[in-house]
């Protein structure tokens, strides 16, 4: 789209200093003359869209344009990827996947709940098994109880996968107020922003570098690594699964 659109600037030059016609420029670049004269006519939808991107892009600065395309199309303002695609680059939103920003995150005041399932966290560990197969370890653990109400145990685990646990979890239990979690691509996903939004539930992220905002839940980890994962040694997953 942009080399044609130069092209036709370098013809209509060379047509206004008289170098060449009309006809005879169309005939050497190989276009129709109705093709250099059409003049692009956008409705005014990609005006309202184009404002409403850029309101979305401030508000989500860590999200690309599918992610907005998301959001966007749920509030009923985009239909096509493509649109949203054109006008995210126009509008110089395009990220740079190169040079990687830092994360900035506000500091999470850890205050004590008063009642269970206020507040939950959750995170990771890593172990493997007797073949040196490694698999991950997902804990849930309630900020009051400081009882571990969740846990998955499997070679990867997604952030999809980490929204069907939660929506496991809210069957059999209340839903809480927030959930304290690192920014990990599970919980910065897709999939998770619009588990929360739905569920009216907060993910309070932690600042980078500082796990002790997410106190309980490392806690939790460091007891359990020292005294079941260190001294268990495990065949297969289903038999760490089963323990």
């Amino acid at each position: 789209m942009v080399k044609s659109a130069q092209r036709k600037e370098v013809l209509k030059n060379w047509m206004k200093q008289g170098w060449l016609s009309e006809r005879k420029a169309c005939q050497i670049a190989g276009i129709s003359r109705s093709g250099l004269r059409y003049r692009c006519q956008r409705p005014e939808q990609d005006k309202q869209l184009k404002e409403a991107l850029l309101a979305k892009a401030s508000q989500y600065p860590r999200y690309g344009y599918l992610m907005l395309h998301a959001l966007l199309t749920n509030e009923g303002l985009a239909v096509n990827r493509k649109q949203t695609y054109r006008l995210y680059t126009e509008a110089g939103l395009q990220v740079r996947t190169k040079k990687r920003r830092k994360l900035h995150r506000p500091r999470v005041p850890m205050i004590v709940p008063t009642k269970a399932n206020e507040r939950w966290c959750m995170d990771f560990m890593h172990d493997q098994l007797g073949n040196s197969r490694r698999f991950r370890i997902f804990n849930i653990v309630d900020d009051y109880s400081r009882e571990c109400i969740g846990q998955i145990v499997d070679t990867s685990i997604s952030g999809y996968r980490v929204f069907r646990a939660l929506n496991d979890l809210l069957k059999v239990s209340r839903k809480p107020k927030s959930i304290v979690c690192d920014n990990g691509t599970e919980f910065t996903s897709k999939a998770m922003f619009f588990w929360a939004k739905d569920n009216q539930v907060e993910l309070r992220f932690i600042q980078p570098g500082k796990p002790t905002q997410n106190a309980f839940v490392e806690s939790f980890n460091g007891k359990f690594r020292d005294s079941y994962l260190n001294q268990h040694w495990f065949r297969s997953l289903e038999e760490a699964r089963e323990r």
